[in-house]
């Protein structure tokens, strides 16, 4: 959510974000409310003043008649606050539907564009595997190997489910605690937040009022089965007014993530890439008002999402997401897209954020600042591993011709010193 003097003040660069991320938002209707709002506000006051000048005054009327006078006069003036009220309710309901509406602002270097095609390659990082046998893809290695069984599983849970067994197993636990022990090394506070959110968590992400259909929302409790870990860290510290020194305040969270994947009928339907429950590792980093500060982060969060595919010694991309696809909260984002051979592309493996203000205002997350003004904290968020999805590649560019993958070093430890699974292994 944006503040609405920066609205008022910035009206076309705020039509310019809408243009190019895509969003219809009537902007005259939310500056009209804004304004009727505003007018409604201050006559309520001023009639409050009134009234509160005839309590004072009641007193020291005199005959019976000035007192009925008076009393008629504070409940004249009590019923136009009341029909004032009123009036207003529905106004503010709108303007408050429309402010979660409204779409950040991407930073001005930002590529234009209007959907993925628009992104922007920025550096390419390791070499592309060549293999001099038949390629093998991830869903044939787990079942070479009864590392999975994909039939059983959607017995039980349906479509696009998976149950990960013997050596696989391992290895998805071995690049969860991999993943959040090197976040906690370096000052991370680890935490297992809950799969369950209510709906003020998903309204403070900026998930709602948007996305419904693609989150399952049990009806019974009316709860939400959540899809990152950013929507409940986001949370935690809703409400609370921070002192500057608490901040940053760094988060590695682990979480189940579920996805209805609505919007993706038939794509990546053969195994791990796009499936209706995962895990994953999320950083979540909540700093200063101070964009210099809030880059850095970016900057670091995306390192480390970069520093821990080059130890899985997988070749990748990164991406500058462009304005149509970088979503509506984001200022500005990253893509890392690693290599997947037998699809012979890169395919995303980790999103890279940074939202500013605009979930904190929702979540109404603020700290004092040195100069005694309270200000909304900067945000953001970014993959360090999410599973099965990097599962996947590290399978089919580590695979070997017997079917068995050589284990990265970073995870051979993991695996009592063995350099490869399955296969001979």
């Amino acid at each position: 959510m944006l503040d609405i003097r920066y609205i008022r003040n910035n009206e076309d660069k705020v039509r310019w974000a809408c243009e190019v991320k895509g969003i219809n938002i009537d902007i005259a209707e939310l500056l009209r409310l804004d304004s009727e709002l505003l007018s409604s506000k201050q006559e309520v006051e001023q009639l409050q003043q009134q009234r509160n000048q005839l309590a004072k005054n009641f007193p020291k009327s005199g005959t019976p008649q000035e007192k009925q006078a008076h009393a008629a006069k504070g409940r004249e003036i009590g019923d136009k606050i009341k029909s004032l009220e009123e009036g207003s309710a529905e106004a503010d309901a709108r303007y408050r539907e429309l402010m979660l509406q409204m779409p950040n602002v991407p930073y001005d270097a930002a590529p234009i564009g209007p959907d993925d095609t628009g992104n922007v390659v920025i550096e390419q990082v390791g070499s592309v595997p060549k293999f001099d046998f038949e390629v093998r893809d991830h869903v044939e290695l787990l079942e070479l190997n009864d590392w999975a069984d994909f039939p059983r599983a959607a017995k039980v849970s349906g479509s696009r489910s998976y149950l990960l067994k013997n050596d696989l197993a391992v290895l998805e636990q071995s690049l969860l605690l991999l993943a959040t022990k090197r976040l906690s090394a370096q000052g991370f506070t680890p935490v297992n937040v809950p799969a369950l959110v209510n709906e003020a968590a998903l309204v403070g992400t900026g998930h709602f009022p948007g996305s419904r259909e693609d989150i399952y929302h049990l009806t019974l409790d009316d709860m939400f089965l959540s899809g990152t870990a950013e929507v409940v860290i986001n949370s935690l510290h809703a409400g609370e007014l921070m002192k500057e020194e608490e901040l940053p305040l760094l988060y590695v969270g682990f979480s189940p993530c579920f996805r209805r994947e609505a919007g993706s009928a038939g794509k990546d339907v053969r195994g791990l890439l796009r499936v209706h429950q995962f895990n994953k590792i999320e950083q979540f980093v909540i700093c200063k008002n101070d964009p210099e500060e809030s880059w850095s982060w970016h900057d670091k969060l995306l390192a480390h999402a970069r520093a821990l595919v080059e130890d899985l010694e997988l070749p990748y991309q990164v991406i500058e997401v462009c304005t149509g696809d970088m979503g509506a909260g984001k200022v500005r984002m990253h893509d890392i897209e690693t290599w997947l051979p037998s699809q012979e592309k890169y395919r995303e493996t980790h999103s890279c954020s940074s939202l500013h203000e605009w979930q904190s205002r929702r979540s109404n997350v603020r700290y004092k600042g040195a100069d005694g003004k309270n200000l909304h904290v900067h945000t953001l968020n970014n993959t360090l591993v999410a599973t099965p999805r990097i599962i996947a590649p590290l399978l089919e560019c580590h695979q070997q011709a017997d079917g068995s993958v050589r284990l990265p070093r970073i995870l051979q430890p993991y695996f009592d010193g063995r350099t490869q699974i399955g296969g001979a292994g």
